[in-house]
């Protein structure tokens, strides 16, 4: 197949009619690539689970586990940094005066992941003039362990890996007045951001507790999605 019909075929399955293609770049490696429409976060679910089936039950130990508290669920975190924050005790609440026997320990458990969007097949013209939509995706648990489980910032970056030309984050309240436990999708589509994205940075954190055994909040499926523009018609 030549050049030209690597091209074509780019254009015509990725939606690119109109999208700067110069005639220099490598279109059967870019093809081969498929930068558009793929998730582009590597191990997007670390934890072994998926969206298509509810969040696993608690597991409510038989008896205190010994040694010291955990504070990071286990799993295969390949390809994600990691870390852990843990947090003071909250007694607020608590009336002057009560004792109180245990009380549960807090901590944040961070995961991040930066995409290089040239390395993954996406081209500078691309990038800066047709500016096609990054849509990022994330599905937490609904473990009912605080008001605040669940927080999300993206950020792209420019060539420097540092300055940040657009950004989102969010950081839901939960209602904890009835109970649920059920996936809760959060999504963010990035459009008109302005030329120079070269890195798109992902970072989530989810609160777990301790108290006679680990209790987590779940998350998977977390994605970043390159596609070209939603037609305004």
């Amino acid at each position: 197949m030549s050049a030209a019909e690597w091209k074509r075929r780019c254009e015509a399955e990725w939606g690119l009619q109109g999208a700067p293609m110069p005639d220099h770049l490598d279109w059967k490696t870019i093809y081969e690539a498929k930068p558009l429409g793929r998730n582009l976060l590597k191990n997007p679910a670390p934890l072994g689970l998926s969206k298509a089936a509810p969040p696993p039950e608690p597991d409510l130990p038989m008896a205190p586990p010994r040694g010291p508290p955990r504070f990071q669920p286990e799993g295969d975190f390949t390809a994600w940094t990691t870390g852990t924050e843990v947090l003071p005790y909250d007694t607020s609440g608590i009336p002057e005066g009560v004792v109180i026997c245990a009380l549960p320990q807090l901590s944040w458990f961070t995961l991040e992941q930066v995409v290089d969007l040239k390395a993954e097949g996406l081209w500078e013209e691309l990038l800066d003039d047709f500016q096609p939509e990054i849509v990022v995706q994330d599905c937490y648990e609904e473990s009912q362990l605080h008001q605040s489980i669940y927080q999300l910032q993206v950020k792209l970056l420019a060539a420097d890996r540092t300055t940040v030309i657009s950004e989102h984050s969010v950081s839901p309240t939960e209602d904890l007045s009835t109970y649920s436990h059920q996936w809760k999708e959060v999504s963010h589509v990035f459009s008109g951001y302005g030329p120079g994205v070269r890195y798109v940075h992902f970072l989530h954190r989810l609160k777990n507790s301790f108290l006679n055994g680990f209790f987590p909040t779940r998350f998977t499926d977390s994605s970043v999605v390159i596609q070209a523009r939603r037609s305004s018609s």
